[in-house]
């Protein structure tokens, strides 16, 4: 009884793998718009609580065409992503603009997805940092009683 359980489990298992797809990848449009960033991950470093978190992504169309951002999302509501309202004609530089909420101390790493009309058509940048509290202020005082 154990042999016929193990064999019709690799038979199972054979046939699952006989059975994979063919990745079948779509045709390069040459005349597609392409973008090229500057940057694909912003390091904030160390930053204040609540100081700016507001960053660019600069990036350069060097397609053949117009490039129109669709849409933008970022991986969680703590990042707010603003993207061009116009296309970007080839040759010309555009931003997307990202706001991290710096009200949260610790570290941060976050995704911004760009779904478009470019060669690439969904691209992934990310930020990444570490929030710090300000040191508190408190006063050392001397002991009442000194040994001096």
């Amino acid at each position: 009884m154990k042999k016929l359980v193990f064999v019709m489990i690799a038979f199972i298992g054979f046939t699952m793998n006989a059975q994979k797809k063919q990745e079948v990848k779509a045709p390069v449009n040459a005349n597609a718009p392409v973008f090229k960033f500057e940057k694909q991950v912003i390091d904030y470093g160390k930053v204040d609580l609540n100081s700016n978190g507001v960053r660019e992504f600069n990036f350069t169309n060097v397609g053949k065409s117009p490039l129109v951002i669709s849409k933008i999302k970022s991986s969680c509501g703590c990042t707010v992503p603003t993207k061009p309202t116009e296309p970007i004609m080839p040759g010309k530089t555009g931003k997307i603009g990202v706001k991290y909420a710096t009200n949260r101390p610790g570290g941060f790493s976050k995704s911004i997805t760009i779904f478009s009309n470019a060669s690439e058509k969904v691209k992934v940048l990310r930020i990444k940092g570490i929030v710090i509290k300000p040191e508190s202020a408190v006063i050392k005082k001397k002991p009442a009683m000194s040994a001096n």
